[in-house]
């Protein structure tokens, strides 16, 4: 007799976030910004850097999100990186990562950066640990919104974007 196979799981898709994503990317966004694990963001801020998200969907659900914000010239940073706890550490962070650097290399950024409390997370994706004043002061202007400002414990790192075609 064969046993019954249980029913498969819905397939986690990475997308880009649309209007009807704001209110699950918020509240994942203010579930880790209550934990300190990232900065917090106001709807009007999600609204505006909408097209900058990517989600994971898992069948209509989003259970992750993460934005590629476009810093300088050839440098964009790595945001609001978030997955809902049940489902993290089955590479859906990974993914969503993965997706951000595949926009930066279709918008030809040449370097990526995150600012993170996980570092070895990123070091796993192909990211080193960069000095912090290696970034343009730019970058900091949000850190006056953080509830750990000025005794920031985040790590940066960075990571090299080779144009279409290289790798």
């Amino acid at each position: 007799m064969e046993k019954a196979r249980p029913p498969e799981a819905p397939a986690v898709a990475i997308r880009k976030a649309r209007m009807s994503d704001i209110e699950p990317i918020f509240a994942l966004v203010t579930e880790f910004s209550r934990q300190e694990r990232m900065l917090p963001r106001s709807r009007a801020d999600l609204y505006e850097g909408l097209r900058d998200f990517v989600v994971a969907d898992l069948g209509g659900r989003v259970i992750g999100c993460g934005a590629l914000t476009i810093e300088w010239d050839n440098l964009a940073e790595i945001k609001s990186m978030a997955v809902v706890r049940r489902h993290q550490r089955r590479g859906i962070g990974r993914r969503l990562v993965k997706a951000c650097l595949a926009e930066a290399r279709r918008l030809g950024i040449g370097r990526v950066f995150a600012l993170t409390s996980s570092p070895a997370f990123f070091e796993h994706l192909g990211f080193a640990r960069v000095p912090r004043e290696s970034l343009p002061h730019k970058v900091w202007s949000d850190c006056i919104k953080c509830a750990k400002f000025p005794d920031c414990d985040e790590t940066a790192v960075a990571i090299e974007v080779p144009p279409r075609g290289r790798r």
